[in-house]
């Protein structure tokens, strides 16, 4: 019987071992791995944010001299408020957003009642839909009064707008905004972008005037975004803008070039191609030109302007040509977010030569405010 109790006592212990190293290997297993997460859901909250622009300078020309009513000479000299935009930024839901952006700018039409006033008028009015749900983040469509491809892009480089307009917009054959459809796609892991639109071709401060339309298409590459952190910054551009002032007449742009961004310099290349045949009872008009500028920065704020433009507006006199000077200093006040001031101080010089009518050389002084939020 005690042999028995032993045998049975003997098992016992044997089955609970057995249980307890079950157990212990169940503990030493792996628990399943949580299902992932879902993705947080986009914020759809209706918001607007109201902010402003302010370009304001004084401005000392040293030639060409005026003359007032007294006949006496002088340099003409003047504070003025250059630009100022109040910009409404909306976002209906995570698709969907739009932009309002009123321009007060100076009248300058020898025709209107208004010359000199400072006038009310849109500059960019657009709605947008994001395509972030379909495409790499950062695409989208807009319609509306909004930025050509061309212009914008580079003053996000150039950060000098309130200075004077890039190369193509101050020589005068291209505006920063235009009524139109666009669409950008953002390339994936920041290769570049795509940005291709159809616009009146006036201009957003002028109504359409014929029946055609401007194709306007800039693609931009940069080529070492994965490469060094040193090379990242550089791009490649390509622009054309393929329009026509009547049937058969044609407004045509083409601009390639390169930028070059890192914390302590911003620098541009870029080579206009023209061509404008206003009528074709007329003769086609080509032009070339070509801008280069570098903006090297200090750590503490100070940064340099240095930039020369170069234009042959007919290539049939080419020796006729106009050249642009510019020399700075700027100081970049500190702030936090997308705040942004700066003071400028600059020296901008143009000349002309063998135009048929002479043209005096131009040279100016001044100092400029920038404030934005």
């Amino acid at each position: 019987m005690k042999s028995f109790a032993r045998y049975a006592f003997l098992a016992w212990v044997s089955v609970m071992v057995l249980l307890c190293g079950a157990d212990g290997a169940r503990a030493q297993t792996p628990a399943p791995a949580a299902p992932p997460a879902a993705a947080p859901r986009p914020d759809d909250t209706p918001s607007i944010r109201i902010g402003a622009v302010l370009f304001a300078d004084y401005t000392y020309t040293g030639s060409p001299e005026a003359t007032d009513a007294d006949g006496n000479s002088y340099h003409p000299n003047q504070f003025n408020v250059g630009r100022s935009y109040i910009n409404l930024i909306g976002t209906l839901n995570h698709i969907v957003n739009f932009r309002f952006t009123p321009d007060i700018a100076r009248e300058t039409g020898t025709g209107s009642t208004l010359n000199g006033s400072l006038t009310f008028r849109v500059k960019y009015a657009f709605g947008q839909v994001n395509l972030d749900d379909w495409m790499s983040r950062g695409s989208w469509v807009r319609f509306g009064i909004q930025q050509t491809p061309w212009v914008d892009f580079q003053e996000g480089i150039y950060r000098y707008r309130f200075q004077g307009q890039v190369f193509a917009e101050r020589e005068g054959y291209l505006s920063s905004s235009d009524a139109g459809l666009s669409f950008r796609y953002n390339m994936p892991s920041n290769y570049g972008e795509i940005h291709v639109g159809l616009y009146n071709g006036e201009n957003y401060n002028r109504v359409e005037v014929n029946g055609q339309k401007a194709l306007q298409v800039r693609a931009s590459v940069r080529p070492f975004a994965k490469g060094r952190a040193a090379l990242r910054g550089l791009r490649v551009h390509g622009f054309y803008d393929a329009d026509n002032y009547v049937k058969s007449g044609e407004r045509r742009r083409a601009d390639v070039g390169a930028t070059f961004e890192h914390a302590r310099l911003n620098a541009g290349i870029e080579y206009l191609d023209t061509a404008d045949q206003t009528s074709v009872s007329r003769a086609s008009v080509s032009g070339r030109g070509y801008s280069l500028w570098a903006t090297p920065r200090a750590k503490n704020g100070w940064e340099a302007l240095l930039r020369y433009d170069h234009m042959t507006p007919d290539t049939s006199a080419s020796n006729q040509t106009r050249a642009r000077t510019i020399v700075g200093a700027s100081y970049w006040f500190p702030h936090q977010g997308a705040v942004t001031s700066a003071l400028l101080v600059d020296y901008d010089g143009q000349t002309f030569h063998n135009f048929s009518t002479a043209l005096p050389k131009q040279q100016r002084i001044a100092v400029h405010v920038l404030v934005n939020f």
